[in-house]
């Protein structure tokens, strides 16, 4: 069979930190946006853990066709630097192909460059071609999504046990999130995978901001993603995600959000939401006792 073997190389420049970019490309919930390569296909994840043996399961799907599922795991991760990982595609059982899959970052003149190579092995037909299609779309995709991600980190002075319970429990999430001078009414909070929180951020001047998070994932002591409404059952502006890191007996938060448009995205940090946010972190570092 002629093309049994292939590599491929795609480049793209992309109009963001190189930390936007990694955090794109490595976080399940930023995944997610980014994955289908048309409209027209569903990606549905059914596993995800990016860590180094950690495994990615996907399928899929477009209507009137049999699914495909993608298998694969995280065999190098050097943040903002180099990933290395491998996939195995397969529909009705039957592998299809087979593939190393390797991304390099760096930073560049206009925010950064991503180099990814494609080690194929083929098992069907018109895998190569599938193959371009497929990740020429999703790379696509993926530039457009970190130009519109917003990445917030820091370190907290306590145990990843600490500062997830402070996050993940009822009664405390309102006392400290939201920057410095706001407060949260609840009207209703489920801190579960399905959960929802609906309340109303109230600014030092008395403005009151509508917020409805729905939990979409909840990992203990590791991350959760959510999808951000305004107001309850609203339109939704961003989805996001928090991860939490062991850090020499510290906890490295991250904090990302996927605004749904680049004028959302324009729109928050015009009005200081990078700032903002790091108070909401400094808020939480200090209801653990960290400062």
């Amino acid at each position: 069979m002629s093309g049994r073997f292939a590599k491929l190389t795609f480049e793209r420049n992309v109009a963001a930190p190189v930390a936007n970019l990694w955090q794109a490309w490595t976080a399940p919930a930023a995944r997610a946006v980014w994955a289908a390569p048309a409209p027209e296909v569903t990606v549905e994840f059914l596993e995800a853990e990016t860590r180094v043996g950690g495994r990615e399961v996907s399928l899929c799907k477009v209507a009137g066709q049999p699914d495909i599922r993608c298998e694969g795991g995280w065999l190098e991760l050097q943040p903002a630097v180099r990933s290395v990982g491998y996939e195995v595609i397969s529909s009705e059982g039957v592998t299809q192909s087979a593939a190393l899959v390797t991304a390099d970052f760096a930073e560049a003149d206009t925010g950064s460059r991503l180099v990814v190579t494609v080690q194929l092995s083929s098992l069907a037909e018109d895998m190569e071609a599938g193959y371009r299609q497929g990740f020429g779309a999703g790379l696509d995709n993926l530039a457009g999504v970190a130009e519109r991600t917003m990445v917030l980190q820091r370190v907290i002075k306590a145990p990843r046990q600490v500062v997830w319970g402070a996050w993940m429990n009822p009664e405390t999430l309102p006392k400290w999130w939201g920057p410095e001078g706001f407060s949260c009414r609840t009207k209703r909070i489920d801190l579960r995978t399905g959960g929802e929180w609906v309340f109303d951020m109230i600014a030092p001047d008395g403005t009151v901001f509508p917020n409805h998070h729905l939990y979409g994932e909840v990992r203990a002591d590791d991350r959760l993603g959510y999808t951000l409404l305004w107001g309850e059952n609203g339109p939704k502006h961003a989805d996001a995600w928090a991860s939490f890191e062991d850090a020499d007996g510290a906890t490295k938060v991250t904090l990302g959000m996927v605004f749904s448009t680049e004028a959302e995205f324009q729109e928050a940090k015009g009005f200081g939401a990078v700032e903002l946010g790091l108070q909401t972190l400094g808020k939480l570092a200090r209801f653990v006792g960290a400062e």
